[in-house]
């Protein structure tokens, strides 16, 4: 199995790493730049107008001398790295703090139209080819009397501005690293509360499905991959179980059909090679039938259980009295309680309690525990049937005394094929699943069946039915 969670996980790391820094480098630079132009063009555009506005430009327009015009835009211009020019309204350049003042001379600016200002206050490039390096140029005319008497400009070298932009980016560079770094916080907490939990469940899931249902692994999360795990290791438990139940199913059904096949077997190839003679025949024939009656029981047994298993079984439910049931199904081992001596002791708490349930069904209950009773039963003892009303509840009760289930063995009754060491010794013609059919059909009804029981004195067996109201 390839494990490549954290490899992708790391893949998408490194790639938001490497975009991010493409973002930043592109789209921050960009704006950054564009900022940049914005904010300098405004400061430089509202110096341009107040030099304009002021008497210190307003002078352009007179043919007087502008050596101290020039003296105080030359330190505005070197406060601002900036160059000031002065120019008349014949786009003539008259004053230029990027050159030595000589009164009385003046250039012209090729291609200069101020009717291209129109709309925008600023311009970048070269400006007609006055400089050699990009410049950023703010203009501001001179109005006197509502006449243009002259213009203001100011060029910024864009140099300059680069090289705020890459002051400014390689803070922004820094603080994406830190954050980056950062990020990293984010992967070790990925590492050690998902990657590292989930791998330990990959891993134990392998071995499961290897087959090592036994593997056991910690988990101490407590979140949704601690709940994945404990699932996982609670399901192959079962499913472990499950196999030994089922092995011990194989077992114990082979053997208890080995039994009374062997027996037929035997039988019947004695009666056929001559071994057993004529007119002993029928008693050995009455033998292989009841081994037969036996197999018939122990397979309409595991039939039953099969459909409980499946969900399928459909409750005939009825209105009938519990303790007409009782005397009709205790009456049908007066037999065998007259050889061993034993008695019934009938009390009812009234003289009929109607119960709803599948009539046939408890019959089967009552058969089973009443016949479990008997056979555990000292000889000349009594075998206790009772039934008690509590609030919307019949309880019923089949106490023998007897032999008794020893601690241990309390939880293990209700597993199929169970029989205890005596009665394999005194019966063997328990089929082991009588138990196991009372608990699944008493479960049915959505009712409960509980066993007391004192080695040496006897057990009492106690499940409920809910009491019928017409």
């Amino acid at each position: 199995m390839k494990r490549l969670l954290l490899a992708k996980f790391l893949f998408a790391f490194g790639c938001f790493y490497i975009l991010s820094f493409i973002s930043v480098s592109m789209l921050a630079n960009s704006l950054l730049k564009e900022y940049l132009v914005q904010t300098t063009a405004e400061s430089m555009y509202r110096e341009t107008s107040r030099v304009a506005s002021g008497r210190l430009a307003q002078r352009v327009s007179d043919n007087t001398e502008l050596s101290d015009v020039y003296d105080n835009l030359s330190a505005l211009a070197s406060y601002q790295d900036t160059v000031i020019w002065l120019m008349n309204a014949q786009g003539e350049v008259v004053l230029d703090t990027g050159q030595k003042y000589e009164p009385g001379t003046s250039r012209s600016i090729s291609g200069f139209n101020p009717a291209e200002w129109t709309g925008n206050y600023y311009q970048r490039g070269d400006f007609y080819g006055s400089f050699d390096t990009e410049m950023l140029t703010v203009a501001s005319p001179i109005n006197t009397d509502l006449t243009t008497k002259g213009y203001v400009l100011m060029h910024y070298d864009l140099d300059l501005l680069d090289n705020q932009r890459y002051a400014l980016m390689n803070v922004c560079y820094l603080v994406l690293i830190v954050i980056l770094l950062l990020a990293l916080i984010l992967l070790a907490v990925y590492v050690f509360t998902v990657y590292r939990p989930l791998n330990r469940v990959a891993g134990a899931a392998a071995e499961y499905a290897a087959g090592n249902l036994n593997y056991r692994f910690s988990m101490d999360n407590e979140d949704e991959i601690g709940f994945i795990g404990a699932s996982l290791q609670y399901m192959a438990g079962e499913i472990n179980k499950s196999g030994e139940y089922q092995r011990k199913f194989i077992s114990n059904i082979s053997h208890d059909f080995r039994s009374p096949l062997t027996s037929i077997k035997g039988y019947v190839e004695a009666i056929l090679d001559g071994t057993i003679p004529p007119e002993m025949q029928e008693r050995y024939l009455k033998i292989v039938v009841t081994e037969t009656e036996r197999l018939n029981s122990l397979t309409q047994g595991l039939l039953t259980l099969n459909n409980f298993d499946d969900k399928k079984v459909l409750l005939d439910l009825q209105e009938f009295d519990i303790n007409e049931v009782i005397r009709s199904t205790s009456a049908t081992f007066e037999g065998i309680c007259r050889q061993k001596g034993i008695q019934f002791q009938i009390t009812f708490d009234a003289p009929s309690l109607i119960v709803s349930a599948d009539k046939g069904k408890i019959q089967q209950v009552l058969y089973n525990l009443i016949d479990n009773a008997i056979k555990f039963s000292y000889p000349n003892s009594v075998i206790c049937l009772e039934t008690s009303e509590q609030h919307d509840k019949v309880l019923v009760s089949v106490k023998d005394h007897g032999e008794g289930i020893p601690k241990e063995n309390i939880n293990k009754i209700w597993e199929r094929f169970y029989k205890g060491d005596s009665s394999r010794g005194k019966d063997k013609k328990g089929t082991g699943l009588g138990l196991s059919i009372a608990k699944e059909i008493i479960q049915a009804h959505g009712e409960n069946i509980n066993v007391v029981s004192t080695e040496g004195t006897g057990t009492e067996f106690t499940f409920s039915l809910t009491l019928a109201h017409s």
